[in-house]
Order: structure tokens, then sequence, then C-alpha cells
């Protein structure tokens, strides 16, 4: 069977000399990734003289997840994340993969689950109960500022001090806002001395200095806290040799910083885009009100409470869905092969774009339809698990997914147990903002005290 080669794969619409399609993608890049539905299976993409070919269809997606060691961790998204964060489980090479995800992999036992949910329960109840009846919030800002926290007390206990806190909170957002930049443009203009290069330096030098100096402290006193910390710096791999059988305080650095941002930006978002949903859905906004009435009954969600918190699940299931955090994840093939017909060589970038998959019709039915139920199997059968890759899938599926549903759910379902949210305006236009991540932009709501029982 002849294969066509890679330069005869359409090249996506909106294109500009020089930039490529750098200027559609920070004019919007959920606009610019929507346009690509309906323009072949694979299409071809510029970021100035940076290309690569997005998969539109969910098979060769799904293909592209499963081999990866032929679609390693590379490209413009994966390159630049490992510039921010380091060498870690998320965009480690496939060489390097295996021992790590081995390391890791204790720290996120289902068994430690309980025990991080009491203190993401304790975290939530201290933000919930400090909000004012008929105060106007900065959703995205304060949906940051508790899965911070929650992170941060999951990771470190007690380590950082509040002015540590914050700091670290106000780099980290510099660094999600200023990375789609860097992923965008050219080396050339990264390297020159413009603010917002400078503010990105100095943002990712002082946050890296931050967790050192938290991770040398606890070496000096390792003492289990029952944190992910712990976890991490007691990891024991007995399939490697030497060394490599422990992490080392420069590799628990940079998961710890993988943690840390994209932990907390995509549950930040996710809960964001669940809130502005809610407030325009009254009628799935009264349903989960009755779900957290009776299972809670005004107080804040604990672990044990997930069973009974369904619709809550399939709400954050949904806005996952329809805003799927993480707009783009990028590999580079590792050697000659053929994807949907066509030949590509060793070094092509290749990207998946998970909102793409999430938006086609012939695996979700009315795709920009906010519909939880959509989830729900009593209804009928939900959509294929691969229809859903918020996280990815595959080997390299996101090691905190589990983390991240439990942490969602229960900051979901407490926030509704005690407040409702409301637009400033009616109808109000929330269109995503050109960040790391699929956040909304201008998001400002009301809350209202709600009465139970």
């Amino acid at each position: 069977m002849s294969r066509a080669a890679a330069s005869s794969i359409p090249v996506a619409r909106g294109a500009v000399p020089f930039l490529g399609h750098s200027p559609a993608v920070l004019r919007g890049p959920v606009d610019f990734l929507t346009s690509l539905i309906g323009q072949g299976d694979l299409v071809r993409i510029s970021f100035g003289p940076v290309k690569a070919v997005v998969v539109c269809d969910p098979d060769l997606a799904q293909r592209v997840f499963v081999d990866d060691r032929t679609y390693d961790k590379g490209g413009p998204f994966s390159d630049r994340a490992r510039e921010m964060v380091g060498n870690n489980v998320a965009f480690c090479p496939h060489a390097e993969h295996r021992r790590q995800r081995r390391l890791l992999q204790p720290a996120f036992h289902p068994d430690r689950l309980p025990g991080y949910g009491r203190t993401m329960s304790a975290c939530v109840a201290e933000a919930v109960g400090g909000w004012r009846d008929g105060e106007v919030l900065d959703v995205p800002a304060q949906m940051t500022v508790l899965t911070t926290r929650i992170l941060t007390a999951t990771m470190f206990s007690d380590a950082l001090t509040p002015a540590e806190l914050h700091r670290s909170q106000l780099d980290a957002d510099v660094l999600t806002t200023g990375f789609i930049f860097r992923v965008v443009m050219p080396d050339s203009v990264l390297r020159l001395p413009l603010p917002v290069n400078r503010r990105y330096m100095r943002a990712n030098e002082r946050i890296h200095r931050a967790v050192g100096k938290v991770v040398a402290a606890r070496r000096a006193d390792p003492a289990d806290r029952g944190d992910l910390l712990s976890a991490l710096l007691d990891a024991y791999d007995s399939e490697s040799i030497g060394t490599d059988r422990t992490l080392s305080d420069e590799e628990v650095v940079n998961q710890v910083m993988t943690f840390h941002l994209a932990g907390s930006e995509t549950t930040a978002t996710a809960l964001a885009w669940a809130l502005h949903l809610l407030a325009t859905h009254p009628d799935v906004e009264r349903r989960l009100h009755a779900e957290v009435d009776a299972a809670l009954g005004g107080r804040v969600a604990e672990f044990a409470d997930l069973p009974a918190l369904p619709l809550t699940g399939r709400v954050l299931t949904e806005a996952l869905r329809l805003y799927a955090p993480v707009w783009l994840l990028t590999r580079k093939v590792t050697e000659d092969t053929e994807l949907g017909g066509y030949h590509l060589p060793a070094g092509t970038v290749v990207a998946v774009c998970p909102h793409l998959v999430h938006h086609r019709s012939d695996l979700h039915p009315e795709p920009e339809r906010f519909d939880p139920d959509r989830w729900d199997p009593a209804r009928g059968t939900p959509p294929p698990r691969t229809a859903f890759v918020p996280f990815a899938h595959g080997a390299r599926k996101c090691i905190g997914d589990r983390f991240a549903l439990v942490e969602g759910t229960l900051a979901l379902a407490s926030i509704a147990a005690r407040w409702r949210f409301a637009h400033e305006s009616a109808g109000p236009v929330v269109r995503p903002a050109v960040s790391a991540v699929i956040r909304p932009r201008r998001l400002r709501m009301r809350v209202t005290a709600r009465a139970v029982g």
C-alpha cells in the first residue's frame, strides 16, 4: 500500500507568512483548534519555523497515545514544559519514563487517596468559609488559590509559610500565562531581553529555589508526614540499579514542579468552567443542589461521600470534556512511520488536541451542549474511554488523574453545598483566555449563601 508524503498533508487555514498560525493561536486557541475539525484526519500547522502535524481523528490519536516509543515526548509544547518544570514523569523521554513512573506510582496508590482526601476537605472548608454573602469573586483566581492550597498541603504538609505560598501562587501564574507565548515564539525571540522573558525567567528561578529549599530540608529530616513529598523521598525501584533506584533531589524538585503547576491549574480551570456552566443551566444546578443537600446537609464533602455524589462527578467530567484544560499534547516521531495513510519521517512533530476529540459529533452527540447525563450509565452506553482524553491515554496518561478527579469532586460538592454562584450580568459571554490551559477569561460571579434543611 503506497503512502503519501507528509508534505501532502493539508495545511490548516489561517496561516500568515513567517509567523504561520501563531497569531491565530494567540488570538484564541480554542477557536483555532475548533476550526481544524473537518479539515482532514491530519492537518499541518506551524508556529514560525516550528511545524507540526495535528491529529484530528480519535483512532489515530489513540495510536499516538499507545505507541509511546514511536511517538515520544517532544515538540514545542513538551519542550517548553520541560524547560519550565524540568525532566520529570510527564515530559521525560521514553527511555526514562518507565523508571520514573515506577518510582512515583506509590505516591498515587489508591490507599493514599483517603489521606489526601482529608487534607483536600480541610483546605476546601477554609476556602468556602471565607467568602461573604453577596460577594463578587474572580472565579478562576479563587479556584487557583484553592487548588494551590490543596496541592501545597498534600505535597508539603505545612512546609511553606503563608507568604511563601502567596509568592509561589504569583510565580505560578506568571509561568502559566506566559507559557503559550513561549510555545508559539521562536528561540530567537525568547532570547531577547524583553520584559515578558525576564519576568518569566525570574518567576521560574524563584519557584525552583523555593521547592528546592523544601526538598533539602525534608531530606535532612526524612520522617514520613503522609504527604506526596514523603512518598517521593521514600520511593525505591528494585528494578533499577545503583543510584537509579531512588529519586535524586533534582528529580524530586522536577516532579514537584509538575504537580504544583499542572495539578493546581488544570483542576482550578475545570472547577471554574463547571461553576460557569451550572450558572447557565439552572436545571442541572437544581439537581446538583438536591444531590449535595441529601449527601452533605451543608457540610464539606469528605472522601467517603464520593459514592453519593455521582452527578457532581458527571458535571466535572462534562466540564473537562467541553473545556479540556490542556489544549495541545505534542510528540516527536522517533523513527519513520505511517499514520493515516501518510509517511511521517523521524523528527516529525505530532500534536494531539483533546478539544478536537471531545467536540466530534460522531463521538459526542450535540458536542457543544452541556449534558452531564451523557456520562450516566443508567441512561445508556456512555462515550467510549478513548473519546475522553483530558489526561491523555496509554502509558503516558497523567499519573495524577484520579487525584485530580477526587479533588475536583470534593471541591465542587462542598462549594455547591454552601453557595450558589451567579453571573454579575445576564447572558455573559465568557471566552477562553490565552494561557497554558484553557481557562475562562474575566469570569466574575456573585456568591449567595444557601440555606439547607
